[in-house]
């Protein structure tokens, strides 16, 4: 039997396709929320789970860092996946032919030069592959979805335009999540340490905690905070740096940090993505 990957979203949708590209060998498990994702991997019905954390145009996945440090899972991989968004009709139907379009509503504000440009209207779909189900269902050339290629190649549709969105660098970056964590692991481009720490009430926590990854040279690539248990003075941190926890430097930061916090949870150890460092090219866009 195949292992599994689990996904927030329908067949053909950027989590799909961000499984496919990070474990092509393993099945996809479409999951209605990131939760569901995250239970089915719990739960052993899925081996890994595909967790969209943050997009480059729109910033952070609401409430997704919240959720990781209570799943009991742990962060194994990264991936990065280019946010190419293309107009789906049914088979035959040309640009000219849709007069409206439909996706969900975050597409939609991506593509704005475009469909104002062929004067399209738009619809809200609930996501964006169940908007290339319900065009195929539907059958009706007025109506597209906005949607990736590998959608239309699961529902019959066409391609009628390619790369349509308003930005030429729109990234989403996805963590592969397991029930055990994998030290073991090395990348050819560096690796990632993720964690979450609270830090301890005292003036200058903050900055004083900081302090041993920068006389270490530990390079911390992400830091946020967000509010934990409905309390404003409960302050919870999740960073990011590049090393190893066996790497000596990174060793002696996360011992100086631990001075400073009263809880510290690593999330994960994992091999950096080949393209955390890429500059996304630009693609030319093609309709017909």
């Amino acid at each position: 039997m195949s292992q599994k990957i689990a996904f927030q979203g329908e067949l053909g949708a950027y989590g799909h396709e961000a499984c496919v590209q990070a474990r092509p060998t393993f099945a996809p498990l479409p999951c209605a929320t990131f939760e569901d994702a995250i239970e089915a991997v719990r739960k052993g019905d899925a081996d890994l789970g595909m967790i969209a954390v943050e997009n480059s145009t729109y910033g952070r996945v609401a409430d997704v860092h919240s959720l990781l440090p209570e799943s009991g899972l742990h962060i194994v991989d990264e991936t990065f996946v280019r946010v190419h968004i293309n107009l789906l009709t049914v088979p035959g139907a040309k640009t000219a032919d849709v007069k409206t379009a439909m996706s969900h509503t975050v597409l939609l504000g991506q593509c704005r030069d475009f469909l104002r440009e062929h004067g399209i209207t738009t619809l809200v779909g609930a996501d964006t592959a169940g908007s290339a189900m319900h065009v195929a269902e539907l059958g009706d050339p007025a109506l597209g979805a906005l949607a990736s290629e590998l959608a239309a190649h699961i529902y019959g549709l066409d391609v009628a335009a390619r790369h349509i969105e308003d930005h030429d660098r729109n990234t989403t970056r996805f963590l592969v999540m397991a029930r055990e964590p994998d030290y073991k692991m090395r990348g050819n481009h560096g690796m990632m340490t993720s964690f979450v720490f609270r830090v301890r009430n005292i003036p200058a926590a903050l900055y004083k905690a900081m302090g041993g990854f920068a006389t270490n040279s530990v390079n911390m690539t992400k830091l946020e905070s967000y509010m934990v248990g409905g309390a404003f003075t409960a302050t919870q941190f999740y960073a990011e740096i590049e090393g190893h926890p066996d790497d000596r430097n990174v060793q002696l930061a996360l011992e100086e940090l631990t001075y400073f916090t009263d809880h510290l949870q690593i999330m994960g150890v994992y091999p950096a993505a080949a393209r955390r460092h890429e500059k996304p090219a630009s693609a030319p866009r093609t309709a017909h």
